[in-house]
């Protein structure tokens, strides 16, 4: 498994620590910055990301602002993406059981450290449990199609 992940720059100690986590639990990972504390836009780092994900240059990203919440629509903007923002493990395990999210983002200025690597863990080990959810995710994607 390859995971991208990528942040502005509020969040660079906490992709530091995921990516970290990441890597401990033997997943590939591919940073893609910001990696300076120097004010930067979150859109541009949540559509990076996305278009990732999307080109199956890497099977999920995770997305990472003040927040959460700025990345996470960027990320939904990018047509076939569903971003979920999670400030706890119980939404990230649903949001892949139930919605297939395929691109994780939470708050570097919300959720701690010790609680983001929670996050993750219940997001990267749900699996999409298909049946009437994919009947929704069908639905999304018609929606997406009208624009």
């Amino acid at each position: 498994m390859k995971i991208v992940i990528g942040n502005d720059h509020s969040a660079v100690e906490m992709r530091e620590a995921i990516t970290e986590h990441l890597k401990a639990r033997g997943i590939e990972v591919e940073e893609i910055g910001t990696f300076s504390r120097e004010s930067s836009n979150y859109p541009e780092w949540g559509e990076k990301v996305a278009r990732k994900v999307l080109a199956k240059e890497a099977d999920l990203g995770i997305a990472i602002c003040g927040t959460g919440v700025g990345i996470s629509i960027a990320c939904n903007k990018v047509r076939g993406i569903r971003a979920v923002c999670c400030s706890e493990p119980y939404s990230a395990k649903l949001s892949r059981q139930h919605n297939n999210s395929n691109v994780l983002c939470f708050g570097a200025r919300v959720v701690g450290v010790e609680l983001a690597k929670m996050i993750v863990d219940a997001w990267l080990d749900a699996e999409f449990q298909g049946g009437r959810h994919q009947t929704r995710i069908d639905m999304i994607s018609e929606i997406e199609k009208k624009g």
